[in-house]
């Protein structure tokens, strides 16, 4: 029977300071758990992405870890004005930022692309007003 390793984290909307924290706390689960390095990279960088996006656009949010012998799963999940067009804010350079945001040298358009681009998988639901929810994938298992 495999094990589920299940951590959760929350994310204050603004707190640039804590940005990382929970991506740091999973990188550190993976290895501790011997997980191959090109996977925690990836994982650990979509999971920072993610983790950004909800310190920059949202309001609160939360940052849900599971990992079993098959794959990793987090879950980003924020109460924060939405997503209008999600095909548009997939686009590399797209963002909402504002431009305090991106004189902290955040917003530059990239996180949810770098999400994408290291996730086997990604899915996306978002609700203007309300907030969005982003599931990434990892397997367990190295690229060829």
């Amino acid at each position: 029977m495999s094990e589920t390793i299940t951590e959760e984290y929350s994310v204050t909307g603004g707190d640039f300071s804590r940005a990382g924290y929970a991506s740091s706390q999973i990188k550190k689960i993976l290895k501790r758990m011997d997980v191959d390095k090109a996977i925690i990279k990836r994982t650990v960088v979509a999971a920072y992405e993610g983790e950004v996006n909800i310190v920059a656009h949202a309001w609160s949010g939360k940052i849900e870890f599971q990992m079993d012998e098959e794959q990793i799963r987090i879950i980003l999940d924020d109460e924060g004005p939405g997503i209008e067009d999600i095909e548009k804010a997939m686009q590399e350079g797209y963002s909402t930022a504002t431009s305090a945001i991106r004189e902290m040298g955040f917003g530059a358009g990239m996180g949810l692309p770098n999400m994408k681009k290291n996730a086997d998988h990604m899915h996306i639901e978002s609700e203007p007003g309300k907030g969005t929810k982003v599931e990434i994938r990892m397997e367990r298992m190295v690229r060829e």
